[in-house]
């Protein structure tokens, strides 16, 4: 099959949440069919970054987004009623590539990864076609309405409304679509959700697994950190459950990483000695195996946390909220241990900390969880069978709305 992917960044390296699912599934399918990318860039991309994907894909399209362009398209979005994320990606001078591309490659499948590139295969009606979701944008969005400043509230308000609109339109316009877990599945406000077909992420057990390095700190907490959920999660780690650990731990350390931490992040280092914000990292394994604990007490957000897997395949016990346990499924004080609030998550940590008995068997139970449900050949065989099956969600080729 010729398949033609569209994403709205450059899926390497591996510093988001997006780039790592686009990544792994596309890696995997070009091993069995001929991958053809067109990918959107709002910054420059490391020449190397096209080498090492070319030696998989049979080309790659990058076309840059001028910061100029963006900013006359989100002006523009104002008085429309497309989401301000997807009119920040479409351009018109990208469409006429993309369109040139389509008709140069004359692929058998196309798709898409968020509703962001969805506007360039609009157009194509006949083209059979696939939207990967990833997240329900419109959820993670409307949780941030409550923690945004109040001056930003009316804003996140509007492009949660756009957001709901415009996935239900997606849905009935694409073939098939697929999503990340049920769990955003279910805060889909389309009527037919449940046909959205659910293609979990994966881990790759046998490069994220158990490492022998020297502990140098108590916790850990990684992700791409200019991401609102995850900074928000930071600053809730270290202001509100690090001082209750620390009552009866005074010395507990704690070790932040990952890519892009804006000064909010680096602050959290500047003023507290035990925390340490590495930034970006070129094997983030590192970081895992250095650390005791993994803690990712997420408030907001959707999605299936990438850091958890990676964490609990490296053989870590993992501290998190029910938010994000919901979408990885874990049974609670057998492969995780749950915290609703900031007390509970400390009494966890606390216990991990001072318990080696529960702390090697949450260890080895969250590996061996890992390994049983979320491997990316798991993933890319479900998104295969979606793809080869005839439209049922909406589009081109699908049942009308019943």
């Amino acid at each position: 099959m010729r398949l033609l992917v569209l994403l709205s960044r450059v899926p390497y390296p591996l510093e988001k949440g997006d780039k790592l699912r686009a990544y792994h599934l596309v890696r995997r399918l070009a091993q069995r069919h001929q991958v053809h990318l067109f990918c959107l860039t709002d910054a420059p991309v490391d020449p190397a970054a096209i080498d090492h994907l070319r030696g998989f894909c049979a080309d790659i399209e990058v076309v840059r987004l001028p910061r100029w362009r963006v900013a006359l398209r989100l002006a523009g979005a104002l008085f429309g009623r497309v989401p301000y994320q997807v009119a920040y990606f479409h351009h018109g001078f990208a469409q006429r590539r993309f369109d040139r591309l389509l008709e140069r490659v004359r692929p058998d499948h196309v798709l898409c990864q968020l509703v962001r590139t969805t506007e360039y295969v609009l157009p194509h009606h006949a083209m059979p076609r696939t939207l990967d979701l990833m997240d329900t944008l419109s959820k993670g969005m409307e949780r941030r309405v409550r923690r945004a400043p109040i001056m930003l509230r009316p804003l996140f308000k509007a492009e949660t409304r756009r957001l709901i609109a415009y996935e239900n339109r997606m849905i009935d316009q694409f073939d098939h679509c697929t999503i990340i877990s049920a769990q955003d599945r279910g805060f889909l406000y389309h009527p037919r959700r449940d046909e959205v077909v659910v293609v979990p992420n994966g881990v790759d057990t046998g490069h994220f697994a158990p490492m022998a390095e020297e502990l140098r700190y108590d916790l850990v907490f990684t992700g791409n950190m200019n991401y609102p959920p995850n900074v928000d999660s930071a600053l809730h780690l270290v202001n509100d459950v690090l001082p209750l650990v620390r009552r009866e731990r005074p010395d507990t350390s704690l070790l932040i990483s990952g890519a892009d931490p804006g000064p909010r992040i680096r602050a959290l280092a500047e003023a507290d000695g035990s925390i340490t914000v590495t930034g970006w990292v070129s094997d983030i394994r590192q970081s895992y195996a250095t650390a005791r604990v993994f803690v990712a007490p997420m408030r907001i957000g959707t999605g299936l946390q990438n850091k958890i897997l990676e964490a609990m395949a490296m053989g870590l016990p993992c501290v998190t909220s029910p938010l994000a346990n919901n979408a990885l499924g874990a049974r609670p004080g057998e492969a995780v241990l749950i915290g609703r609030d900031a007390a509970e998550h400390a009494g966890a940590i606390l216990a991990l900390l001072g318990d080696g008995e529960l702390h090697a068997r949450i260890a080895g139970n969250g590996r061996r969880f890992v390994q049983e449900r979320f491997g990316w050949e798991q993933a890319v065989s479900v998104l295969e069978a979606t793809m080869g099956t005839p439209g049922r969600v909406g589009g081109a080729g699908a049942a009308g709305p019943r």
